[in-house]
């Protein structure tokens, strides 16, 4: 089962922005790519460090891991790079009413 988590007003995310937010034990990377808002997993695949603050390019929708500069793909999660092999997990968003939501377990 799903539920909608609040994360900030979509004005307050401006293009080529980014947001790390919290949710239990899960720290989620919410990233404004322009046309779209994607939400991953704040969490390398490689070595389990954190991946959302790495470098993030807008107009490719990717990150990149700080620790070892694996690739990550918003929109799937999936790596572009080595040395991840495994794609992190990522969240749909859902915009109600100009307020961008997550549906996270």
């Amino acid at each position: 089962m799903t539920k909608l988590v609040e994360v900030c007003r979509l004005s307050e995310l401006p293009p080529g922005e980014r947001r790390i937010v919290s949710h239990g034990d899960l720290e989620i990377g919410v990233f404004n790519c322009g046309e779209r808002i994607y939400a991953i997993e704040d969490r390398c695949s490689h070595d389990d460090g954190p991946l959302a603050e790495g470098p993030f390019d807008p107009e490719r929708c990717t990150v990149e891991c700080p620790r070892h500069g694996s690739l990550f793909e918003l929109s799937s999660g999936r790596p572009l790079t080595l040395p991840a092999y495994e794609p992190v997990e990522t969240f749909p968003v859902v915009i109600e009413n100009g307020v961008i939501k997550l549906e996270v377990p």
